[in-house]
Order: structure tokens, then sequence, then C-alpha cells
């Protein structure tokens, strides 16, 4: 899977990461593990696909992580002055549930058996009849 430049650089913009923080290999792991159909219907693993990612998804993934890291810190009073720590955390998982908001949308295509279809055919009939 080929991640390109320009889907790292944006991951890194939306996710307000420096290069110290993640590496360009780190952000490109966070896409190639979100991974998705193309637009021509082929599944990442075929030959066929055409490298496409859930950014907006990788970008939520990068965001809980950043979250479970900000997780420990704590909000302190002292002295008359206050330290609200806890607000990067907040901010961390809104930004999460943004992201996790502007994700691809996921569709089953669902396939019915021939003989289920003539069965329930048939089982209307009778009843428009009977009706």
């Amino acid at each position: 899977m080929a991640v390109s430049q320009e889907q790292i650089n944006r991951l890194r913009r939306r996710t307000d990461v420096s290069a110290e923080e993640y590496s360009d290999a780190e952000l490109a792991a966070f896409l190639e593990e979100c991974a998705v159909r193309d637009a021509r219907g082929h599944e990442p693993g075929e030959a066929a696909w055409t490298p496409t990612y859930d950014e907006a998804l990788a970008a939520a993934n990068v965001w809980a992580e950043k979250a479970a890291v900000l997780a420990a810190d704590y909000d302190l009073s002292a002295d008359g002055a206050s330290l609200s720590r806890s607000q990067a955390y907040e901010m961390a998982r809104r930004q999460v549930r943004y992201w996790l908001s502007r994700r691809k949308g996921r569709a089953v295509r669902l396939y019915a058996y021939r003989e289920e279809l003539d069965a329930e055919s048939e089982e209307l009939g009778d009843a428009r009849a009977d009706g």
C-alpha cells in the first residue's frame, strides 16, 4: 500500500503533530490501518485496488492516542492559581469525536438467494389473492 506524502502531510495538519512526535512512517501506518474499498469497489489487498484510505478515521485514531497520553494529567489549584491540565485531554477527546463524525460511510451489499425471493413472492401473491 502506498501512502502519499500529501496524505501524510494532511494527517499531520489534522492532528497537529510534529515530526518529533510522529514520524512520517508512523503516520503512514495509521493511514494504512484505515485502508478502505476504492471507488471501483475493489477491497484492500486485491490486485486492482487503488490505494484509498479513510483519512478522517486515521486522524481520529491519532487523536485517541494523544488523548490516552494526556489522560493521566490532572488539575491543580494552589496559592490562588489554578492549572487545568485536563483541558488538553478534553480537547483531544473532542477532536476524536469530530474526526469520527467525518469518517467514510460503511456500506454492505446484501444479496438474497433467488429461491428466497421466489418463495417470498409466492407468499405475497397468496396473501393478495386471499385478501
